[in-house]
């Protein structure tokens, strides 16, 4: 099994890729957004090119389709992949290796580096299942998405019972997620858990490229969600964001993954065109100092917004 880290870029981020499913919660629906395939594929070897070598999917991401179109791109690299399973509401009997064998298979690969269970249902079941397909060699490390601090002690204990660890935890973290999320952070990091942030650009929100003015796709559930009173209760961070990218002479969507990076969290970060790699790797030759960190974080609380998916 490869190691999860393999190179100086893979531990700078890893490549998320929800936007390029499609069909049913795929990329045109969530994000609204009309990318072609070769677009896609030029887009992931420039990332592969630039040393990005670590890429997120899940089964649900277009139901299937993000991961059937980047099993494609990867067969013959040297690729790690971390993938997800979203749970049952109620608990069937075998159904992590029912979807981690369908998963595999669409990705053309033989085991996953990273196997999350998306979704904190059933917690002792699922974890045991896992558990015991991590003993089978299908799974190198157990991760769990979008749970809160009690489900991931309890996924902890429940893991330590058959023999193993939780490696890692991925949810969604941004300046606007901070009150719920920078507890479970700490907890992590006091634990020796890997803490994956997603939705760290708020899907745009926070990149600088979007204002009240300047305004989400009309159909995309983002738009839906985030009114133009949003983006005004928002812009004095936004203005912000953009003076530290023009300080830094970066693009203003890698000041947001810069906090990130400061604060300890592991960025998952989605390319959809060729050239955000390359600004990619702009972003990560930045620090930002103590004082812009409390800034940033200052002006997030302030605002008043706060981010929650509607699955968490």
């Amino acid at each position: 099994m490869k190691e999860i880290l393999r190179n100086q870029n893979d531990t700078l981020c890893m490549i998320g890729t929800w936007a390029w499913g499609n069909g049913p919660n795929g990329g045109k629906i969530v994000f609204g957004n009309h990318y072609n395939e070769q677009q896609l594929r030029e887009t992931f070897e420039s990332a592969y090119n630039a040393g990005f070598t670590v890429w997120d999917t899940a089964e649900v991401y277009g139901m299937g389709s993000s991961e059937r179109f980047l099993g494609s791109l990867i067969e013959g690299k040297d690729i790690s992949i971390s993938t997800k399973h979203f749970p049952y509401r109620y608990y069937r009997k075998g159904e992590n290796r029912e979807a981690l064998k369908a998963s595999l298979e669409r990705l053309g690969i033989s085991s996953a580096d990273i196997y999350w269970l998306h979704s904190p249902r059933n917690i002792e079941q699922n974890m045991k299942e896992l558990a015991l397909l991590q003993k089978e060699g299908l799974i190198e490390r157990i991760g769990l998405s979008n749970g809160n601090l009690a489900q991931i002690r309890r996924a902890q204990i429940t893991l330590g019972e058959y023999g193993t660890y939780l490696d890692a935890v991925q949810n969604h973290y941004s300046l606007l997620t901070l009150e719920r999320e920078d507890k479970i952070l700490r907890y992590c990091q006091k634990n020796g858990i890997t803490f994956y942030g997603y939705m760290i650009l708020e899907q745009g929100a926070l990149s600088g490229h979007y204002d009240a003015d300047h305004r989400f796709p009309s159909m995309s559930l983002r738009a839906a969600s985030f009114k133009k009173s949003k983006f005004k209760r928002i812009q004095p961070l936004i203005d912000y964001i953009r003076e530290l990218a023009a300080k830094y002479e970066v693009d203003s969507s890698r000041i947001p993954a810069a906090w990130a990076v400061y604060k300890g969290v592991y960025p998952i970060l989605g390319l959809t065109k060729p050239s955000h790699a390359e600004s990619l790797l702009d972003g990560f030759n930045i620090s930002l100092t103590t004082f812009e960190v409390s800034q940033l974080e200052k002006l997030a609380l302030k605002s008043g917004v706060r981010c929650k998916g509607i699955w968490e």
